[in-house]
């Protein structure tokens, strides 16, 4: 797949030696063969890596982690939770905005493009990088996993302390690995509708996030979002 991958250096540097291994031929290939059989993928290839290119390594302060792109038209464009220009702003993104409201007075945008938090230092990574059109979870169980558990493992073993947001038990499996000696790790229930309301509501989650980066010595995130 290296040979396809659009990926800034400072993270392929890290994670060249995941482009070498088998499992990763065998998720391009899938991918490969998926497009040429007429199925619609999100994000289109050119964003599955879009998280990476819009958070370098070095400046990376809070990760997001969520499962898998949205599989409606037009939603995923590569960045967890995110949706492109004006898209319907999903039900667990409200949750988000309105915790996020109620944390730190934020105004609630129109929008749910969360492009502005990722040049921040927010690195909003999912689980799994491609989905089929209207198939949730479709790319699960094809090699994405291990590639972004990897990604994870970069971040925990980086100089800088990062706040880790682990939303669900899918998130916090993901982030069981990570040195919570030298990192902020927050736990709180997804933002789904179905779970938001057993503790991810006033889980105070952004106010902790800049408390911990002031710190340490980062600049918190400006957590507004512009029109």
């Amino acid at each position: 797949m290296a040979g396809d991958v659009r990926l800034r250096q400072e993270w392929l540097s890290l994670l060249e030696a995941e482009f070498e291994q088998d499992y990763m031929d065998q998720l391009s290939a899938f991918l490969r063969s998926e497009k040429a059989s007429g199925k619609r993928i999100y994000p289109p290839g050119i964003e599955f890596f879009a998280a990476l290119e819009a958070t370098p390594p070095a400046d990376v302060k809070v990760v997001v982690l969520g499962q898998d792109p949205y599989h409606g038209a037009g939603q995923a464009h590569g960045l967890s939770f995110s949706v492109r220009g004006r898209q319907r702003i999903p039900p667990s993104l409200q949750n988000i905005f309105r915790e996020l409201h109620e944390d730190l007075g934020v105004s609630v945008p129109n929008h749910g493009d969360l492009s502005g938090w990722a040049t921040q230092g927010v690195l909003l990574l999912n689980s799994v990088l491609s989905v089929e059109h209207g198939a949730a979870g479709s790319h699960q169980g094809r090699g994405w996993e291990r590639f972004t558990d990897a990604v994870v493992a970069a971040v925990n073993a980086g100089e800088s302390p990062v706040v880790f947001m682990l939303w669900g038990a899918h998130a916090q499996r993901k982030g069981a690995k990570v040195d919570s000696d030298r990192h902020c790790v927050l736990l709180a229930p997804h933002p789904s509708p179905l779970s938001a309301h057993r503790g991810f509501m006033g889980c105070r989650h952004f106010s902790q996030a800049n408390a911990f980066l002031a710190a340490s010595g980062r600049q918190p995130v400006d957590w507004s979002l512009s029109a």
